[in-house]
């Protein structure tokens, strides 16, 4: 099979295509035939060295898969051989034939194609157990999402007003703050040329918001606690400018915050199976009927893996990003 190798640690072009035998699936793993995988930033990061596989897994990079089960192993009930479905997987997206848990597979759903469900595991896996288990999202709460345009944003904003959130965003330009509010958000605010600091305390008149998503980190911790509410919830999930920041904690004592954050990619098939099952009993439905969508921005071939990561890192994208094999 064609898979994306990653030569060397470094810039883009070190993403090569390479040949290598179909694997094969161990006790309670699926082989899937892989019709697209979504392209993430931990991609970028692993590609170079600063986030590396498991141990024990493929240093093939590629977090989530859409595509046809073609054999299950051992203890395998469900999904069953001919099943089209997307998967969350730990590595090796960027291939023609993609090992996964089977208990991290989902159907495609109804209002989507195949292609662009690939799409979906990274972050609405990502958003539900960050946004709505660790942040306690619930209906008539506030929120506000860093980094709307970005597939978690996207993702985001979607779920967001669906379980019945006021929803705040940030983005870089005045077409991605427009596509934000068309996607649901209540207001987008231009952090290139607003304060986003005061908007929210002027959309909030000065109460703050509930939860806050944010991938920024660095500068943004500080800001992020100063503009939550009364028993708000700060909920990291990246850490795109720093890990460190200088911050006064009398705000989070006197306003009984929540500090709390996660990665995926580590945590437990069991836990991540939880997920999955959350996801098909709530999120699945919306997905069925068309309510909420993954954003997809472009789709390469599978060999141009390296414009893919250059388009990623160039943050002009609104939604997802994703690779197409000839499989299929």
């Amino acid at each position: 099979m064609d898979y994306i190798q990653i030569e060397e640690h470094g810039d883009p072009e070190v993403l090569k295509l390479d040949s290598m035998p179909v694997p094969e699936p161990n006790p309670g793993e699926v082989l899937i035939r892989v019709a697209a995988a979504g392209v993430n930033r931990p991609d970028v990061m692993q590609r170079k060295g600063l986030y590396p596989p498991p141990p024990g897994a493929t240093d093939v990079p590629g977090l989530e898969i859409s595509g046809t089960v073609v054999s299950v192993g051992e203890n395998v009930t469900e999904p069953a051989v001919g099943a089209e479905v997307c998967a969350l997987v730990v590595c090796g997206g960027y291939a023609e034939y993609c090992l996964a848990a089977a208990s991290l597979c989902l159907p495609i759903p109804k209002s989507l194609s195949l292609d662009d469900a690939a799409g979906l595991p990274e972050t609405f896996f990502t958003v539900w157990t960050n946004v709505f288990e660790r942040g306690q999202l619930k209906s008539g709460d506030s929120i506000l999402v860093h980094g709307g345009s970005s597939g978690i944003g996207t993702t985001a904003i979607q779920l967001c007003k669906a379980f019945g959130a006021k929803v705040y965003t940030t983005a870089g330009t005045p077409e991605k703050c427009k596509f934000c509010e068309q996607l649901g958000a209540d207001a987008a605010i231009n952090y290139r040329k607003q304060d986003f600091s005061e908007e929210i305390k002027k959309l909030t008149d000065g109460k703050g918001v509930d939860v806050i998503l944010d991938m920024v980190g660095g500068p943004y911790f500080p800001k992020n606690i100063r503009l939550l509410a009364v028993e708000g919830r700060l909920v990291q999930i990246a850490l795109m400018q720093g890990s460190k920041a200088e911050v006064d904690f009398l705000s989070l004592l006197l306003k009984r915050v929540t500090l709390t954050g996660s990665t995926l990619r580590p945590r437990s098939i069991e836990q991540k199976t939880n997920i999955a099952q959350a996801l098909r009993k709530n999120v699945w439905p919306l997905l069925d009927s068309g309510t909420v969508r993954p954003i997809i921005y472009q789709i390469f071939p599978l060999e141009q893996a390296a414009e893919a990561h250059i388009l990623m890192e160039s943050s002009t994208h609104i939604g997802k990003i994703l690779l197409k094999t000839a499989t299929n």
